[in-house]
């Protein structure tokens, strides 16, 4: 692959599907965010919505898009996110990724964490995208380690994306309010985004991998780690000199907030 200069990584809340058709705030702060800065050559989304045994990652030419939600109108289900695949980048994962054995999958789409967002980041779908899978048998240290394997992909035009959601408890969502998107957070969720963007800042990376010391707002903010761990592949690739960026940062829905951000 090509050297050329460093691509920035993002942690993107995705929150709800409806954001892929939706025109609001968050919507258009991703489509804002891809126009600042470089364009990729290929894309890798480490997403909530795929967890597997083992770490795998997607090899098919054309990725099916997989609707991988209920309950939301037509509209959303006929969506399509035809972006190819990239074949080369997913072997060279397999070959240069020595933590764990990396196998590859040719019959795996981009799930919604992945194409709702990058539907609106990138609407013309004519950008590779790769998915790695989220290993569910590691805990948070061990995915940040293996996430610092990824790091090389900065220097070759790889766009890297971590989608989750920091705070995201969907037990106990506030179903009452008829703008899901408005801002209302309780206070517990609040506290839980605040304690984890002072880590962020402050480069604590061993607390933020060991979450479950922190308290009982974050207890409640990470009930099942999936959304929370594409945040720690993002913080993983973090190099001396990268500045960071907030956006997006508002709670949602009681218990999920939407925050996100750039580092480079």
């Amino acid at each position: 692959m090509k050297t050329t200069s460093i691509m920035p990584v993002l942690f993107i809340g995705h929150g709800n599907p409806m954001n892929a058709i939706e025109n609001n705030e968050f919507s258009q702060k991703w489509a804002e965010i891809a126009a600042k800065i470089p364009r990729p050559k290929s894309i890798l989304c480490i997403s909530a919505h795929w967890e597997t045994w083992g770490t795998l990652v997607t090899g098919a030419k054309r990725p099916e898009t997989i609707h991988d939600f209920g309950g939301f109108p037509d509209a959303l289900y006929r969506v399509s996110y035809p972006a190819p695949g990239d074949k080369d980048l997913a072997q060279d994962l397999v070959k240069n990724m020595k933590s764990s054995k990396v196998t590859l999958c040719t019959d795996r789409g981009l799930d919604h964490g992945c194409w709702s967002v990058l539907k609106r980041m990138y609407p013309a779908a004519d950008i590779p995208v790769v998915q790695l899978s989220l290993d569910q048998a590691k805990k948070g240290k061990e995915h940040f380690e293996t996430a610092k394997e990824l790091a090389y992909l900065r220097e070759h035009d790889v766009l890297i994306i971590g989608s989750g959601n920091m705070v995201h408890n969907l037990y106990l969502v506030d179903f009452s309010r008829d703008d899901f998107n408005a801002e209302y957070g309780f206070d517990w969720a609040v506290k839980a985004n605040e304690t984890m963007k002072t880590l962020i800042v402050k480069q604590d990376y061993g607390n933020l991998c060991d979450y479950g010391s922190l308290g009982e707002a974050v207890k409640l903010a990470v009930p099942t780690p999936e959304h929370y761990f594409p945040m720690l592949y993002t913080l993983a690739l973090r190099r001396d000199g990268d500045g960071i960026i907030f956006f997006n940062d508002k709670a949602v829905a009681g218990s999920l907030t939407m925050t996100s951000f750039l580092l480079g």
